[in-house]
């Protein structure tokens, strides 16, 4: 069973990115060709719309390589993924930046809005996904995934129009970049090309974070 079938796909958002607007945002003359994603970018178009957009840091700012990754907090493969990319973080290697969303479940919004606006961003995102490794990997092998428990997280009962507009600004970015559910990772390879996945396999994995 892959992640991507049991996640909820983009909703279909007004003022979808398209290629005048990618590159009205993100000139960059010369740029090398994209390779893995849906839109017809340049990679140095793209990572600087993934720059600017909303993310959350993990791991040191000195690491060798930065894995952006679209995160919903109520995914479960989203919480697999964090907790199988610590020895890469932890060791300083990658620094994932979890660019966060609100799609897979009604309640999805509330807590990624909650992640955003916590006091230290990156503390509460590894005090919340740290926390639910244990449950999601019983309920993975289980063959019974269900979206992340609310232990560690109070998601927030209205979103203020401002987090409401940053995330909405991450999953357009991901419905234009035509990745579908979450995670989808999207990184510089070691020769310099961008690569893209949605659903982290171990493969991916391996590919993403680079050598141990």
């Amino acid at each position: 069973m892959t992640p991507r079938l049991l996640l909820a796909p983009v909703p279909a958002l007004p003022g979808r990115l398209t290629r005048r607007s990618l590159l009205a945002l993100a000139a960059c003359a010369g740029a090398a060709p994209l390779r893995g994603l849906a839109a017809p970018a340049t990679a140095a178009q793209v990572l600087t719309l993934l720059q600017s957009s909303s993310w959350i840091a993990d791991g040191s700012i000195g690491a060798h390589r930065v894995v952006y990754v679209f995160t919903d907090p109520n995914c479960p493969y989203c919480n697999k993924f964090w907790a199988e990319a610590r020895p890469w973080v932890q060791a300083g290697k990658v620094q994932l930046r979890h660019v966060i969303v609100g799609i897979l479940t009604p309640e999805s919004p509330g807590k990624a809005a909650a992640l955003l606006s916590a006091p230290n961003p990156a503390v509460a995102l590894a005090a919340y996904e740290g926390g639910q490794v244990e449950a999601t990997a019983q309920a993975l092998a289980s063959g019974h995934p269900h979206p992340l428990s609310n232990q560690g997280l109070q998601a927030l009962a209205v979103v203020p129009a401002a987090l409401a507009a940053r995330l909405e600004a991450n999953a357009r970015l991901m419905q234009a970049l035509g990745l579908q559910a979450t995670p989808a990772v999207v990184w510089r390879d070691e020769a310099g090309e961008l690569q893209a996945r949605t659903g982290v396999t171990p493969r991916t994995l391996n590919e993403a974070m680079g050598p141990r």
